[in-house]
């Protein structure tokens, strides 16, 4: 099951990708920031665009097989090619397009733990090419285009390499895949994630973040605080309720059968994380950590 899961996070948005019909449609955020989505099938993770005159700053950059579809967009979005790239977290739905964004001159950033993985193996990248040129330990700030966008590591959340972008002056959070908006999150034990830390992770965004703050979550549609709180109290209670029955002792196969996370079933399982391998991901990180 833990191999599945680590080859489906990393297979499945290619095979997705590969439908001709996936474009990306650009949404303005705020003034100058804009979130671009895949349309007509699994076009990775969302994207952030700032645009200014000064600099062209793009968070994450999808899959390989979709980003020429998504500079294009971006490009016109923007007017001209991005200047830097902000890496979320190491998965291939996210920066797979870094090497092709390097080819056109921008600065790849991220956390130092991406680096190193993508050293080891740079496939997620779309290569070599796509390797960070910058890296950071616990953040770093970005003062451009009159915006000041803070970059901070979050430990063992989603990844090991997690970051979050705040646009303090703008109001408006990139959360990497620290948020999935409605659907149970994924969260890559086997990349240095936990469930604990994960957590962790929410709340320290919602705790920036306030009523008016407009929240780019890794997937799903634009959000708000609220919707943070309301992802927040699922984990939150899930766990309590996979926690329980680990400390009673009970195997993983036995919790699963419980179904300790049915009343979340309709609302929050979906293709990927369904209500099993949410439970499943509970079990161990909680039974380990």
């Amino acid at each position: 099951m833990r191999n599945a899961i680590l080859i489906a996070i990393l297979l499945v948005p290619l095979s997705y990708a590969q439908e001709p019909e996936i474009t990306y449609r650009s949404t303005a955020v705020t003034d100058g920031i804009y979130v671009l989505e895949g349309v007509g099938g699994f076009g990775g993770g969302n994207v952030g665009l700032l645009v200014g005159e000064q600099h062209i700053v793009m968070i994450d950059d999808t899959m390989a097989p979709t980003a020429p579809a998504l500079l294009a967009v971006a490009d016109a979005a923007a007017g001209r090619s991005i200047d830097f790239v902000i890496n979320t977290h190491v998965h291939g739905d996210h920066l797979g397009g870094n090497a092709l964004l390097a080819d056109t001159g921008a600065v790849i950033v991220a956390h130092d733990n991406i680096r190193k993985r993508l050293l080891a193996d740079p496939s997620p990248a779309g290569g070599a090419a796509g390797l960070p040129v910058i890296t950071f330990a616990d953040g770093m700030t970005f003062h451009v285009n009159d915006y000041e966008a803070h970059v901070a590591h979050v430990e063992r959340a989603h990844t090991d390499g997690d970051a979050i972008i705040h646009f303090k002056n703008a109001n408006v959070i990139h959360t990497g895949d620290l948020m999935f908006n409605g659907m149970f999150p994924f969260i890559d034990l086997d990349r240095g994630g936990t469930v604990d830390g994960y957590i962790a992770g929410a709340k320290k965004i919602y705790g920036i973040a306030d009523d008016d703050t407009r929240i780019i979550a890794g997937h799903g549609p634009l959000a708000t605080k609220a919707d943070l709180g309301v992802f927040i109290e699922m984990l939150v209670d899930a766990r309590a309720r996979v926690q329980a029955l680990v400390l009673a002792g009970k195997s993983e196969d036995q919790i699963v059968a419980e179904n300790p996370l049915a009343s979340y079933h309709d609302e929050w399982n979906w293709y990927f994380i369904t209500t099993e391998r949410m439970t499943r991901t509970l079990v161990r990180s909680l039974s380990t950590d």
